[in-house]
Parts: structure tokens; sequence; C-alpha cells
């Protein structure tokens, strides 16, 4: 087990309360920078198991405790973070200078307004990337963007502390919040669905005699195709956007719709079908697709629509 390295001036006692799989990982980089993690707060078995492998030697805490600590992590599921607040300071647990920093994307500063109100120091830091809850996390932390949250004071202070974690803080507005955590789970969370969706209904089609493939055949057929999606998407916007869609092939869209229905796994063809309806939607608008095209394609939906598809009713897993 690595030991943390020596305090240095200007290195702060942190307490971390949640030890899901954002907490202990940005606790172990604030002590990988000469930050004294005092205490985490965990509420389970598998929580506790985490603290050990990330932050060995740190007691566990009650959530009252960790407000004793210089920096107060609040590393808590989005709907309990005004509740878990609002407690600690019906508590009198907030102290005057002390920084309370949470890690949710969608809430800024004003959910620590009663921490604020006790004289604390309200930042909002969200790690914009995905966690596994191991140190695999810490090295990957330093491609990683944060939206920052603080009043004008306090933003030298939130910058630092997100560079000290090996990662770019990019400011985030407070009223702008809600919006930018919104385009981050559509794109994420939503890509993830996508993903398994293909995964699923290809799977069969690359079954051999004996009806059987293993997943990494379905990912080296799909991950090049993904990989280089996602980059052009990220280079180019819309202009990146292939397939029968953006060549107005409404007959073969109608042909996917068919066979997703038939055999492409409970939902399928209904995502299919609205994702292609937006699709439609952005390369009419921009001018990528012909009228004429644009209306055989709509059709071809339209015509599914009335078949039901895209209700996602009816439909069976291939699996």
């Amino acid at each position: 087990m690595a030991t943390p390295p020596p305090a240095r001036a200007g290195r702060l006692d942190v307490a971390v309360l949640g030890a899901g799989r954002v907490g202990p990982v940005l606790g172990a980089a604030l002590r990988g920078a000469g930050h004294r993690v005092v205490g985490v707060h965990a509420r389970s078995a598998a929580a506790a198991e985490r603290v050990a492998a990330l932050l060995p030697d740190v007691p566990l805490v009650t959530a009252e405790q960790t407000t004793r600590a210089d920096l107060v992590l609040l590393a808590v599921p989005d709907d309990a973070l005004a509740r878990v607040v609002a407690d600690l300071a019906a508590a009198g647990a907030w102290r005057a200078g002390q920084l309370v920093v949470h890690t949710s994307g969608r809430a800024g500063t004003s959910v620590l307004a009663p921490a604020a109100a006790a004289g604390a120091l309200p930042l909002a830091l969200h790690p914009a990337m995905t966690f596994t809850g191991t140190s695999l996390d810490l090295p990957r932390l330093a491609s990683a963007c944060f939206a920052v949250t603080a009043p004008p004071v306090l933003l030298p202070v939130a910058q630092a502390l997100v560079h000290e974690c090996g990662a770019t803080p990019v400011v985030v507005a407070e009223e702008e919040r809600p919006l930018y955590h919104a385009a981050l789970a559509h794109g994420a969370n939503h890509l993830v669905t996508l993903v398994a969706q293909a995964a699923e209904a290809l799977r069969p089609a690359l079954a051999g005699a004996d009806g059987e493939v293993d997943g990494e055949t379905v990912a080296r057929v799909l991950r090049p195709l993904l990989q280089a999606a996602l980059d052009n998407a990220l280079a180019s916007g819309d202009a990146a956007l292939t397939g029968p869609v953006a060549r107005g092939d409404a007959g073969t869209v109608a042909g996917h719709l068919a066979v997703l229905r038939e055999r492409g796994g409970t939902g399928t063809a209904a995502v299919y079908a609205q994702a292609a309806e937006a699709a439609l939607g952005r390369a009419a608008e921009s001018g990528r697709l012909a009228p004429a095209a644009a209306a055989a394609v709509r059709a071809a939906l339209g015509a599914r629509r009335e078949l039901g598809a895209p209700s996602g009713a009816g439909e069976r897993s291939s699996g």
C-alpha cells in the first residue's frame, strides 16, 4: 500500500462524506496532492471496502464528524444532496471558513446555502467522467474536465483543487448547471443504451451454426465503427452523420425497422425510429438532405409508426 506524501504548506484536512465510486477516488487524488484525508463516511460494507482499498488507514467516521475537517467533500447522490446539507446545518455542524465541496453535476452552489449561512465556503466540482471506484480512475483524471461553479472570490480555490486532482477545470455558471448535466447524461448515459442495443441485435447475426458468439467478437466488430463515429461527431458535429438516413435511403430505413422489430431485442426498433427521426430532422434542417429524400425517409418512419413499431410494444428479446 502506498503511503501518503509528506504534508506541505497550505495542505488541508479533508473528509469525504459518501463512499460510492466518486468520493474515495477524489479523496485519494487529493491525498496524492499532499492533503490529509482524515475520515470518510461510508454506509455499507462494500463502501467500506472501497475506502480501505483507496484510502488505507483512513478511519470511517459519522456524517457529522466529517464536518470537523477543513474541506468536506460531499459525494452523495444528486437527490440526497440538499437533504444531507440541510440535516448537517440543523445539527449545527457546519463551521465558518471551512470549504464545502459537492460533486453533483446538476447542482451549483445554491444547494449549499445552509452551509454557507453558517460561514462555510461553497464550491461545486463535477468530474465529467465515469468512475469504477478503483485506483484505475486516478490516472484517468488527467484527461478529465471538472465543471467548476463557485463565488468569484473562491473560483481560484476551486480551480486549484481541480488541478491538484490532475484534471482540467471548466467554469460553468450556476444557472447553466442543469443544462450542462442534461447534455452529459444524454450523451454518455444514452450512448451506453444505444451500444448495448446494437450489440444485442448484432449477436444473432454473427452467431455460427451452433448459435453462439462470444462478446469479444461482437465488440471487435462494433469498436472501430463506434470509436470513429464518436471521434468524427466530436470533431465535425452533424457533418459526421453517415448511413441510410443521411443518404435518404428510405427503403433501407424501413427494412432496418422491420428486422429490428422482429429480432432486435426489446425496445431497439423504437429507439432506432426515434434516433432516425432526430437525425433526419437535423440533416434536413442543415440542407444536407434534399427535401424529396427527407420526405421519403419520413414516410418510411411514419409507416412503421402506424404499424406500431416505435412504441416498443410487442417486441421480443432475441436472447
